[in-house]
This record gives structure tokens, sequence and C-alpha cells, in this order.
């Protein structure tokens, strides 16, 4: 910092006024105070000459001036000078728009101080009041990797002042914002040098971080002009900074900026947008994945997508739970009996390097878990892009995404590039659909399916080789499958049973693809029969007589019996059944509360939980929270030992703390009365089940990019599928065979008949046809329904192949006869191949 001379001191007005620049211990650069006089702004003279980089600096009063000097003029020369000046140099624009912090120490000090003694104060106690260390002090210090910052959300820019500034400048003189846009792809260009080549020193950073705070709200306010200038290059810019100053920006973009966010939001994906049409308009064969505009502007988002979160309603961190998969998992694994195969060492490697989840530099460095937001500042819906969901090749993404993963163990690309020149949207998937993130998920579950396959054979080959068995017959065959061979009337002894067998004897069979058979029917598991299973056991496990678990009323929800006779390994195996469903994409008439999927993500219960699973408990906490008299006790009643009802209805007690039925509920300790019951409600009165439940989902799902993709909103999207039944979606996307066509007679008057029908019987012809009576993520046009003629009139019901959603469909003479015969079918259909 500049000494400051005694003549300046004078007056008050020489420190405090609007244009004081103070030299913060966060300015990398530091800009000596500009001077109005130095500019002539004030004069009437036409030789306005802009200073030098290093004293050019703007704010809102000199904004003011130079715009009102053009308006008398009539030339937007002086303006256009400045700004052009000041928005190409980073060290003009870290010194622009600044707060002054000192100035308020300094005129309470100057307000007690006697006028004479203003000219005694010394240079040191200028550095104290304004938070600066003695220069020479600072001189001997060792240079640090990350500068020292007290709040790291701090920033110096006066955020209002600059947008007051900005909305202004561009209401009266608009023209002006084509030269600051050029202004900025000037700056950006040099620091991308600065970036990439000279590696600038951490208090430098710290003036970038300055300066891509002023830059995005230029941005936001001159967005046409902006939009395909400098917005793409000073994106390209942020992701060259490195952790600690992209988790700045984000903490001071949460803090100071959250009416930006949205707007910034917004201008992030209308670039993405432009760019994903300008690509299909132009026909190149180019992946959006190789365009640097928009996975720079991703990058971007990413920031933005933290900022938001953290601007939002957060939890206390202590209702996180540890990183739960493959936790007490072990990793099975054939090396030991096929050691010189390569084939075989290369899949399992693969697997072991998916299990553990990928971390993110940027969420160790903000200590922060999304899931610690219950309400972000922007829904995350906003984050969605359906314009680059449509024309992303997913399964190219997919192979990105695992090219990435095997350069981080040491292996190769499969795609035949630098794995560091790989972008893959899975690792940003807040852009991405839920229809999208559940087709990267099929892909993920089909070739781990495909992998164990190969590795059966491969491991049957082996054996027969080291066996040296001619007779391949003689050897008991690894099977490429998971097996189920189920008795109808007794599915859930029977499905419990072989899935205990298979958990406890190699796991990895878990991740096979599932086939069911069951016992004396005929027929080939093509996906049909297994939706079958999953329906008839979810049906078993759920209903309230078998006593695992429980229904509230009020919510319609299921929740964990705590008091359940069964053991923990028969959680554990519903948990199993769960982790299939997901991973054989089979969606589940289940109706968990959210919070039970909040915890298999790896969050524990809280307060706000219960509105969900128990609405009347949930209210009746509140009520006792937002009562401020001090009657309380008297009023309430209520002790520290509370009742609960297990699933036969009877009541049993808890004491919360020690001796709490003689502690009651006051003023002062309602707040930790409310969440000890909310813990004791969602945590620990099902600890032991819920811990043997998420166990066994984990033994199947721990390698998949569930955890990954999804949030817990999502994971119940594709557990239990869309609540949306649009039927005029479903006949927009059905397709005809067999003769049939859109316009056939017969088929008008099957929609005719389906678009009368109610709810429940819509679902009992989704069953008939599908298999299931729930809609696929991304609405009923997913199914792909296929009517296929089945010949002329006759008597025969209508009949279906559920592992493919076809429904043959006789062509008969009537509308009253075909409405007939088909509610006939709905209604009495029952098992694989049976009426």
């Amino acid at each position: 910092m500049e000494e400051v001379p005694t003549e300046t001191m004078d007056s008050r007005n020489s420190l405090t006024g609007s244009n004081c620049h103070s030299t913060d211990p966060l300015t990398a650069a530091v800009v000596p105070v500009a001077s109005i006089e130095n500019n002539n702004v004030s004069s009437g003279s036409s030789s306005t000459k802009p200073k030098t980089d290093e004293g050019q600096y703007i704010d809102e009063r000199l904004l003011q001036e130079l715009t009102e000097r053009c308006i008398r003029e009539g030339s937007d020369a002086p303006l256009i000078r400045t700004v052009g000046a000041v928005f190409s140099s980073y060290r003009g624009l870290a010194a622009s728009f600044q707060f002054c912090p000192a100035s308020s120490s300094i005129e309470k000090m100057l307000a007690r101080a006697p006028a004479g003694d203003l000219r005694n104060i010394k240079k040191e106690d200028l550095r104290s009041l304004e938070g600066d260390p003695d220069k020479d002090e600072d001189s001997k210090a060792p240079v640090k990797l990350v500068p020292d910052v007290p709040d790291p959300a701090h920033t110096t820019v006066d955020v209002e002042s600059l947008r007051r500034s900005l909305r202004a400048l561009y209401a009266a003189r608009p023209n002006v914002f084509e030269m600051i846009n050029n202004a900025l792809e000037r700056l950006a260009e040099s620091l991308s040098k600065d970036l990439c080549i000279r590696q600038p020193i951490p208090d430098e950073l710290e003036s970038f971080v300055t300066v891509f705070v002023i830059a995005f709200e230029t941005i936001l306010v001159g967005a046409v002009d902006c939009l395909e200038g400098s917005f793409p290059d000073i994106c390209a810019n942020v992701i060259q900074l490195p952790v600690w100053a992209q988790c700045r920006l984000v903490r001071i973009w949460a803090e100071h900026c959250k009416d930006s966010i949205h707007p910034l939001v917004q201008q992030l994906q209308q670039l993405i947008t432009v760019t994903t049409l300008s690509l299909n308009a132009s026909y190149q064969s180019i992946r959006i994945n190789e365009i640097d505009i928009i996975c720079n502007a991703t990058k971007v988002m990413k920031l933005v997508y933290y900022a938001n979160i953290l601007a939002g309603e957060l939890e206390p961190k202590h209702y996180r739970e540890l990183d739960l998969r493959n936790t007490s998992l072990p990793t099975y694994t054939y090396l030991s009996l096929i050691p010189e195969d390569d084939d075989l060492q290369m899949l399992d490697t693969e697997g072991q390097s998916r299990q553990k989840k990928p971390e993110d530099p940027l969420l160790a460095e903000l200590d922060l878990n999304p899931l610690d937001c219950r309400k972000p500042l922007v829904p995350y819906e906003e984050f969605y892009n359906e314009m680059l969901c449509d024309v992303m090749e997913v399964d190219y993404d997919y192979m990105a995404y695992k090219s990435i993963a095997s350069a981080e163990i040491g292996g190769t690309s499969t795609l035949g590039t630098d794995p560091s020149k790989l972008f893959s949207f899975i690792h940003y998937p807040f852009v991405m659909t839920p229809t999208t993130k559940t087709l990267a998920l099929y892909f993920d579950s089909r070739i781990r399916m495909f992998s164990e396959r190969r590795l059966s054979f491969l491991q049957r080959e082996r054996q027969r080789q080291l066996h040296q068995i001619s007779n391949s017959s003689e050897l008991q065959p690894a099977n490429p499958y998971l097996s189920l061979k189920i008795r109808r009337d007794h599915i859930i002894e029977d499905a419990l049973v072989e899935l205990e067998i298979i958990a406890m004897s190699n796991p990895k069979d878990l991740k096979k693809q599932l086939v069911v058979e069951f016992t004396g029917e005929q027929g080939i598991d093509e996906g049909g029969v297994s939706k079958e299973f999953f329906q008839l056991i979810i049906e078993e496990i759920f209903n309230p007589d078998y006593g695992m678990f429980m229904t509230n009323e009020d919510s319609n929800t299921v929740w964990f019996n705590p008091v359940s006779f069964e053991n923990e390994a028969q959680f554990t195996l519903i948990g199993i059944v769960l982790g299939l469903a997901i991973y054989n994409n089979i969606i589940l008439a289940v109706n968990f509360p959210m919070v039970v999927y909040r915890k298999l993500m790896g969050m524990k219960g809280s307060f706000l939980d219960l509105k969900d699973l128990n609405p009347v408990l949930f209210n009746s906490l509140q009520s006792l929270l937002d009562y401020t008299e001090n009657d309380m006790e008297e009023v309430f009643m209520q002790t520290f030992n509370i009742g609960y009802r297990d699933v036969f209805g009877t009541v049993l007690e808890y004491e919360l703390k020690p001796d709490g039925d003689k502690i009651f509920v006051t003023q002062d300790n309602k707040q930790e009365f409310v969440e000890l019951y909310s813990d004791f409600m969602l945590n620990k009165s099902i600890e032991k089940q819920f811990i043997a439940f998420r166990r066994g989902f984990q033994m199947v799902t721990d390698e998949s990019l569930l955890h990954l993709l999804f949030r817990p909103e999502e994971v119940e999207l594709i557990v239990c599928g869309s609540k949306e039944f649009d039927f005029d979606e479903l006949e927009q996307s059905t397709e005809y065979q067999g003769g049939f066509t859109a316009e056939s007679e017969t088929i008008k008057d099957f929609w005719s008949i389906v678009h009368g029908l109610s709810m429940e019987m819509k679902r009992k012809l989704l069953q008939f046809t599908t298999g299931s009576d729930r809609v696929p993520v991304g609405g009923l046009s997913r199914l792909k329904l296929v009517i296929a003629r089945n010949g002329s009139d006759s008597d025969r019901l209508p009949t279906s192949h559920t592992c493919y959603n076809v429904l043959l469909l006789p062509e008969y003479d009537s509308k009253e006869k075909l409405e007939e015969r088909l509610l006939k079918a709905i209604n009495y259909s029952k098992g694989f191949g049976m009426l």
C-alpha cells in the first residue's frame, strides 16, 4: 500500500468520499487511488486521456459523470476510451467498483480526534484500521499457495453499486456495451495466457476472482452483446483457475450475488442451447462432448450449481452419513483361479475401479454435500437442458466416462483418445434430465450384465483348460444369468431363500441379468415375467400382515416396523429386491416416503422428513416450535418421554433422555425435544432394520452410476415411475403392425374406449399390456406400445406379450364387442399366459 501523504488529510472527504479505494489484502495488484481531476471529467475539456492500466479504474460516480458528459457533448468517445481501458485490463477492473472497507473505521477515528491531531496519524495506525498488516512484516512472510481469507465468501466488490452502474449505463448508452464486449474479449485473451503460461501467484489469482465477479455481472447486463462474444471466453478462463479460487467464486456468488444466480443459469443455458442448435444447423459430424464452448459452459454451470446449493436452505453437517457405497462388502474375484487371463483381469479391475465414488475436489474444498440442501435458491429443474440431452449420444458419453475412470487407475482409453481431452456429462449430471440419466444407468447396467456373462463363459473355459477335461458336460458351468425359480404360491419364501444363498455364496451374481421362472408355467423371461415377479413380491412384502412394514394412512406411505419379528437378514434381502428392480430397469409399486431415498443416498432423517412420513406428527411438533408463550409446560404437558405405535397398534414408550418422563418441554429445550423426537422416529427406532436394508441395496447398486447421477427425488422416480398418466401421449407414440394403422376403425374405437376409462381401469390396461401399471421415467411415450392385428373378427379375447409391450387385438366388427372383450381381458388376466 502506498504511504498516504499528510497533505491529503486536510479534509475527511479525501479519505471517506465515494472515490476512496483501499488496498485490501485480498487485492493482488495495488491500484493507486484514481483522481477525477486526473481524468478531467469534471471540466469542459474535450481532451480526456485515460490513465494507464495501473492507475485506471471506474466506479459508480465516475461512470455517471462520464455518461452525463457524453450526453452534453453528443459523443461517447470519452466513455468508450475509459471503459475500454478498464475492462481490458485485469488490474483496472480488479480496482473498480470497490468497497472502501476502511472508511467507516477511519471516519469514527476522525470524528473523535481534534482537527489538529489529524496530521499526527501514523501510517501503522491507518494500516491497522484498514486490516492491512505492516508492509515490512508482509515482505518477510513466506509465499503461500492460498491466500489467508478469514471469510471465504469475502469480496471487495460493491455488487449493488456495480449493478446500478451497469444498468444505468445500458439504459443511457447501450451501444457502449459493444465496446465492453470487445474489451472483455481482450481481457480474456490476456488472462488465458497468464493462467496457462505464467502461473500467477495466489494473491494475483485472488484479483482474478474479483475480475470474474465483475465480468459476469457485466455480461448479465449486456447479454445480447456478450453471449457469443466475450461470454464463452470468460467461461474458458474461469475453469482454468485452481480449485480454491473457483470455490472462492462459488462462495461469493452464494453470499453476495444471489440475485444473479438464476440469470446466470439462464445465460449459460442459452449459450449451450444456441451452440447446440448451430451444431445441428451446420450438419457437422462432431459430438457435443468435443465442443469447447459447451464443455466450458457446463463446467462453469457446475460452479453456479454449487453456489445455488450454498445459497439455499442447508441442514447441519451432522446429518450426513459416511460414504455408504461398497461398505462392509467383500471384493470377490476370480483372479486366483485364472491368473493368466487378461480379459478377466481387465473386467475385475474395471469393477474395482468403479466401486469407489469419484470425489469432486470442489465439494471437498467447499465442504459441501449437495444433499445438505433442503431447498435450493433456484429449482434443480432449471439446470436441465433438454436440447442438450436430445442430441447427446449417451452411449458415447458413457464410454468417455469409462475411459476417464480407467485412466485414473492407470488404464487406457477405450475410445482411442487421450483421456485428459475427453469430456463426459456424467460428471455433470445436473444438466441431464431424469430420462437421460435413466438411459445412462441402463447402459451401465447392461454393460455390467454383459461383462458378467462374458466372465462366466471365460471362467468355464479356463476351468476346462486347467483341469484338462475333454467332456465339457462334466463341468459345473457358471450360470451367466441370475436365475430364480419360483413357486407362485410360495413366492416370498422361494425368492428370499434363493437370494440369500446367492448373497452368501457369491454376491457378484446379483450383477447378472435377472431371469425368473414360475414353476409349472411355460414361457421365456424376456422382461415380462420379471415384471410380474416384482409386482407380486412387493404386494406380499409390504402387506402389513407380513409384519415387516407398516402403513401410515395419513401419508399413504410404508415405513419399517421398529419391532419387527423378522431378523435383519430378511431386511437385507428386501434391499436386494429393491436394488435388483433398479438394476434390471423395472418399476415398482412402492410408497416409501422421501426420507428412505435420502437415507439410501447417505443422509440421516431430520425433522423436515416427518412431513412426508407422518404429517400429523409433523404439524404437532411444528405447532410446539411456533408457540412463544411462557406457559408451554401447562399448555402442552409434554415430557421427554414419548409414545409411538407398532404395526399392530400397540403403544410403546421411549425416553428421549435419561429420566425423560421427569423433564418437561419448555421454551428453552423445545428445539432439542423436536430433534431428539425426529431422530428417534426416523433413525434410532429402525436403525438395525434400515442398516440391513441398505446393505442389501448396496450389494446390487454399489458399482452402478446411481449415486453419481441421481438425487433422492430422482431415485424415487426411477423406482416408482412417473405420476403423469398422459394417454394422449401414449396414443401418439404407439406403433401398429399386422395390417393396423392409426386410421383403422378398430384402432380409432380402441382409443375412444381407452380415453373414456377410469384411472383404475387405465392402470389395469397398462398392467395387461406391459406387465406393470407404472409410468416409466419420461412418460408413457417411453413404453413404445405396439398394437398388432390378431386376425379378423372372432370371440377371442385380446392377448399381450408383456415382454415386448405388444397388444394382440382381433379386428372386431363393432365398438361394443371390442369394449366388452377388452374389459374382460384386462379384468380377469392373472399370471403369465393366463387369462
